[in-house]
């Protein structure tokens, strides 16, 4: 994930994910942190968010028996450890504080994986309280009415006004709530960390949270009301010139013209990321890679690929398929299907199989025929990979 934040990321901010649970209530084969949603597993997008929140190290604390899981999960991410967690979440952040204290960051964000959304400005927020208080949590407000129960049966009722929901991740000045955990006296099972870092005597903010800071709990999280299928079609061309680089499909190719154009003008990349863009309406390239923007003359397009499949992916989508159709004269196409193939597929992260390429010639007609351009079409289908 690449989110903006507002304002420069703490250079002395690390971070600690809580993945040890099981995630019984979710009804799943393996625990949820590792289910697959919006195309990855629910730590990865914790993972992802927390980095470019500019948190280093991360710790993820894990459950004993769950490491191969674990690695599956976060792959090759630089900046990411793990260490085995305890029977309750008091223990596994204690103990995963404990291997933070010889490199003793200045904050850290105790975050919970199954929150796989973390916001950009609730961070924000969070690292500003610190300054003047020990510790800051983000909350929203109780919308409904909170009824008191006894037996089964309504005792009385609570005032919603001085109740909060709280989110994580929760921020902390980490020798504060090291030092609060080490003097832990309670249950195993504390709740959360702002009330350990409360009963040490740590005032704890609160900054407005999001709702976007879900935690993902029971199986119907999992699904989505979204359409399970999208799919969009591009198209590009450009003409030949000579003295001008050949690019298809994110290859350079020996020919005696090049295509023309703004970037490097590989209309095949160009039709799929219109595809993929279309998909999920995220308008067509001009409007992510304007022509007129000088820093784009030149660019090699396997970025704009890119670029359209991580908005897909933050839209909840995998591709699923591409289909893409060269149209021209010359070069010949097809000893360099299998090479397209998989050049397409690595720029989207996906398998070659779900990658089609296909040439055709209009019969020398139109500016194809002529051999004076490549058009290129497309068709990218997305699904939702829950």
């Amino acid at each position: 994930m690449t989110d903006a934040f507002t304002s420069p990321p703490s250079r002395n901010l690390a971070a600690i994910i809580v993945a040890a649970g099981t995630g019984s209530r979710a009804v799943q084969d393996i625990p949820k942190q590792y289910v697959r949603w919006r195309g990855k597993p629910v730590l990865r997008h914790s993972v992802e968010r927390l980095l470019a929140a500019g948190c280093a190290p991360i710790v993820v604390a894990i459950a004993p028996d769950a490491d191969d899981l674990a690695s599956e999960a976060i792959g090759d991410l630089e900046g990411v450890e793990t260490c085995h967690g305890g029977g309750t979440r008091q223990q596994s952040v204690a103990l995963a504080l404990e291997g933070l204290a010889e490199r003793a960051p200045e904050h850290v964000l105790i975050h919970d994986a199954a929150r796989p959304i973390v916001v950009p400005e609730v961070v924000d927020r969070l690292v500003a309280a610190l300054p003047s208080h020990a510790g800051a949590i983000p909350v929203l407000p109780v919308v409904d009415s909170i009824a008191i129960e006894r037996d089964g049966m309504m005792a009385g009722k609570a005032d919603r006004e001085t109740l909060k929901r709280v989110q994580t991740p929760q921020a902390f000045r980490f020798a504060d709530i090291l030092a609060a955990h080490r003097a832990w006296q309670g249950a195993s099972d504390a709740g959360d960390d702002a009330h350990v870092l409360r009963d040490f005597g740590g005032e704890v903010a609160m900054v407005r949270g999001d709702e976007a800071l879900k935690k993902l709990t029971f199986a119907e999280d999992f699904r989505s009301s979204r359409p399970a299928i999208r799919t969009g079609l591009g198209f590009d061309v450009h003409r030949l010139a000579e003295g001008e680089e050949l690019w298809l499909a994110g290859l350079r190719i020996e020919h005696s013209h090049g295509l023309a154009g703004h970037s490097d003008a590989d209309v095949a990349l160009h039709a799929i990321t219109d595809a993929v863009l279309g998909a999920v309406g995220a308008g067509d390239i001009g409007d992510h890679f304007p022509p007129s923007d000088p820093q784009w003359k030149g660019a090699s397009s396997d970025r704009f690929l890119a670029h359209a499949g991580k908005l897909a992916d933050e839209a909840g989508y995998a591709v699923a398929n591409i289909d893409l159709t060269i149209i021209c004269e010359a070069p010949k196409i097809g000893p360099h299907r299998s090479a397209m193939r998989e050049r397409i597929a690595a720029i989207l992260g996906i398998d070659p199989a779900l990658v089609g390429v296909k040439a055709t010639t209009t019969e020398g007609l139109g500016m194809t025929g002529r051999r004076e351009g490549i058009a290129a079409q497309a068709v990218a289908t997305l699904a939702v990979f829950d």
